[in-house]
């Protein structure tokens, strides 16, 4: 009780929510890990997130930062006895710099919030995926986030210049550089993007922009195999001057189980395809946005007639390019309700893997004979970032006992081909043993000198991310 009336003192009665108030916090988003904190804490300022910390410091107690709480790998989990510190107040879009192209932000700040706000600057934020109405700032750097967009923009990390945190102890670190060059000492920045809030709890941000597209031309292509579709990727870019900004991949496979999830939604095609991808493409330059004399538009007619000449050359079977928003947002819902498809079905090994661009075509061959092996009668379902190799690979097992199995050898394929078992979804909790069998061991030895320097009592996220670290509470260290 002290140190509740303690918490209540520095945020007000209202922002420390103990018992069933708890409620909105007992589960992660996949409802796999239940949360049972001594409170959900929700300061309203940087100073009472330095209040905060320096009482949990001070009392050694766990600290668990959630922001949208839309993560998939236990990263947010709250422990008995720990304090889940909520961002959500912190939630002002604190500038717009339009001429530097720039948003100062809270880390609690809605990424569709800010979205809406730049947009108004006719700017934009190119980060987008299915949780944009409720995942948070600073839940996407704490993971280093992905999406639809990394293809020309990069992760989250790539779009971040300026961060400020908060550090274990309380002292608040002001790295809010409006600077895209500077070279004075560590990159403290990108240490703390993709941390998992195991080193601080980020509370602010300084972001890049770009301007907001005059012009969109989308479409869903259907190829005969994986390579192809890589050639007709760098075509596109070649052709477009580099303006692809999306190539999505769902087999024909994930658009029967869509079918059945989602029957408002439409076939792509007239015919079935294996090989389906959405692909994007955006501009700016005045050619392709002023609309002809009989109403269309510019960049649309020409994706039309590039299309067109790949399906003369047969790199391409059967295109539809959306020819008004409505038909835009149809195809991006196909792709978005991937989540919707998989999560819903257990017993589950989900993976979010990364490869080299020509690799996922052998991946996929390669675990189709692998599981053939280990579970003849397991499913699967993915979809892929194919842009930028990253897979989401999912296994569905006909005995949960032969979830780890399957796992391991998933691990081992990628391994095997140069890739990662994590491309965007951070390790939290369900990667650990991932973490442990397969990071470089010097790396984890780096990690743990890392976070034994910035947070010695080991309060921060404790039991996340790193193997083998847990609070001082538990009475271990690493």
């Amino acid at each position: 009780m002290d140190i509740l009336n303690a918490l209540r003192s520095i945020t007000g009665p209202d922002h420390v929510l103990i018992g069933p108030d708890t409620a909105g916090f007992a589960t992660d988003w996949i409802g796999k890990y239940q949360n049972t904190p001594l409170a959900v804490v929700r300061p309203g300022s940087v100073d009472e997130v330095s209040q905060v910390m320096k009482l949990a410091n001070e009392t050694c107690t766990p600290v668990v930062p959630v922001s949208g709480h839309t993560g998939l790998s236990g990263g947010a989990h709250a422990p008995e006895g720990s304090m889940m510190l909520s961002l959500a107040r912190l939630n002002r879009v604190r500038e717009v710099k339009p001429d530097a192209r720039l948003a100062i932000v809270d880390g609690g700040v809605v990424l569709e919030t800010l979205h809406n706000v730049v947009a108004e600057h006719g700017l934009r934020f190119p980060m987008t995926f299915g949780a944009q109405g409720s995942c948070q700032i600073a839940g996407m750097l704490a993971t280093n986030a992905g999406g639809s967009n990394v293809l020309k923009f990069g992760n989250t990390r790539a779009l971040c210049i300026g961060i400020e945190a908060v550090l274990p102890d309380g002292r608040v670190l002001d790295l809010m550089s409006e600077l895209h060059k500077d070279n004075s000492g560590y990159d403290l920045r990108d240490l703390l993007i993709g941390s998992e809030g195991t080193l601080a709890v980020i509370t602010g941000a300084v972001l890049k922009l770009v301007p907001a597209p005059a012009a969109r031309a989308t479409a869903m292509i259907a190829v005969d195999q994986l390579g192809t579709a890589l050639s007709v990727l760098n075509r596109l870019q070649e052709v477009t001057g580099g303006a692809v900004e999306a190539f999505e991949y769902m087999p024909g496979s994930y658009l029967d189980a869509l079918a059945e999830k989602r029957p408002d939604l439409r076939a792509p095609f007239d015919d079935c395809h294996q090989i389906n991808i959405l692909t994007e493409i955006v501009s700016n330059a005045p050619r392709d946005v002023e609309l002809a004399a009989d109403g269309s538009q510019p960049l649309t007619t020409y994706l039309e007639e590039v299309l067109a000449g790949f399906m003369e050359d047969g790199a391409v079977l059967d295109a539809v390019i959306a020819q008004n928003d409505t038909q835009r947002v149809e195809m991006w819902t196909r792709r978005e309700a991937a989540a919707e498809v998989v999560l819903g079905r257990q017993p589950l090994v989900n993976n979010d893997i990364a490869l080299p661009l020509d690799q996922v075509e052998p991946f996929l061959a390669h675990m189709t004979s692998e599981l053939a092996q280990l579970d003849a009668n397991a499913d699967t379902l993915e979809v892929a970032h194919l842009g930028d190799g990253n897979i989401h690979y999912a296994v569905f097992p006909s005995d949960p006992t032969l979830c780890d199995p399957i796992m391991e050898r998933v691990e081992d394929v990628v391994r095997e081909l140069g890739g990662s078992f994590s491309a965007e979804h951070g390790i939290g909790l369900s990667k650990l043993p991932s973490m442990q069998r397969r990071k470089d061991p010097v790396a984890l030895e780096v990690m743990r000198q890392i976070k034994q320097a910035l947070d010695p009592k080991v309060i921060m996220n404790p039991g996340k991310m790193l193997p083998g670290s847990c609070s001082t509470n538990d009475k271990r260290q690493f």
